[in-house]
C-alpha cells in the first residue's frame, strides 16, 4: 500500500460503520494498477476483494471529473442486477499526481425499488411543482364538463365565502384574513380563482397577490 493511502483505512471503516451493510469503501492504490484494491471494508456491494483490480474507475469517473476535479459524486452503474451509486475521492501526492482512490459504493437497488412502488402509489404526483408554502395552481388539461363543474363549485365558494364575510371586508385586516382562510382551504389552487376573488372584492388583482404573498410568508 501506498504510504499516502494508510490515513484512508480508518476512514473507511468509519463510513461503512455509519451507512451499514449496503455501504462499501475500497482503497486503490492506483500505483499498482493491476492489484489496486489494497483495503476493503464491508466488499458485499460489489464483492471486490484486496488484489483485485478496478473497474470502473476510469470510465466512470476519471473521465467524468472537471478539471482538477478531485471528487466525483454520485453516478450510477448496474453489477449482477442491482444498482450501484459510487463517489470517488482522488488521492494526490505532493506532486499532484494521482496515486489513488477511495470509492464508495452504495447498493442502491431497494431504493431505486422502493421509489418504483411509490411513483405507482403517487399517480399523477408532481413533486417538483411543490414549493414550501404554496401549492400548484390547478390547470384543467381540456375543457370537459367535469372541469366546468369544478369551476363552478370553486367559484360558488368564493361568492359564499365573501357573503358570510361582508362585514369584514372594510378593513385591510379583514381582507388579508378572508384571504388566509381561502388559501388554507385550496381555493386558489383553481386557475382564476384569484381573478374571481378580484373582481369580487373590487380590487386589483395586484392587491390579492400582495395579500396572498403575505399570508404565504407568514404561513
Amino acid at each position: 500500500m501506498h504510504p499516502l493511502l494508510e490515513s484512508y483505512v480508518p476512514v473507511a471503516d468509519l463510513i461503512v460503520r455509519t451507512f451499514g451493510e449496503d455501504c462499501e469503501v475500497l482503497l486503490h492504490d492506483l500505483t499498482s494498477p493491476h492489484h489496486s484494491v489494497v483495503y476493503a471494508a464491508n466488499n458485499r456491494v460489489t464483492g471486490r476483494h484486496v488484489g483485485d483490480t478496478f473497474r470502473n474507475l476510469v470510465p466512470k469517473a476519471l473521465f467524468s471529473a472537471e478539471e482538477g476535479e478531485s471528487i466525483v459524486a454520485n453516478y450510477y452503474y448496474e453489477r449482477e442486477g442491482r444498482l450501484v451509486r459510487s463517489s470517488v475521492l482522488f488521492i494526490h501526492d505532493a506532486d499532484g499526481g494521482i496515486v489513488g482512490a477511495l470509492c464508495i459504493n452504495v447498493d442502491s437497488t431497494q431504493a431505486r425499488e422502493q421509489l418504483a412502488w411509490l411513483q405507482k402509489s403517487l399517480p399523477d404526483f408532481e413533486a417538483h411543482r411543490l414549493k414550501k408554502g404554496e401549492r400548484p395552481f390547478f390547470e384543467p388539461k381540456a375543457p370537459v364538463e367535469g372541469d366546468r363543474k369544478v369551476h363552478e363549485m370553486v367559484y360558488d365558494l368564493i361568492d359564499k365565502i365573501l357573503a358570510e364575510s361582508a362585514e369584514n371586508l372594510a378593513t385591510k385586516e379583514g381582507r388579508v384574513e378572508l384571504i388566509r382562510f381561502m388559501n388554507e382551504r385550496g381555493i386558489f389552487l383553481m386557475k382564476g380563482a384569484l381573478e374571481r376573488v378580484a373582481e369580487r372584492l373590487g380590487i386589483s388583482k395586484v392587491t390579492v397577490y400582495s395579500y396572498l404573498d403575505e399570508v404565504r410568508r407568514k404561513a
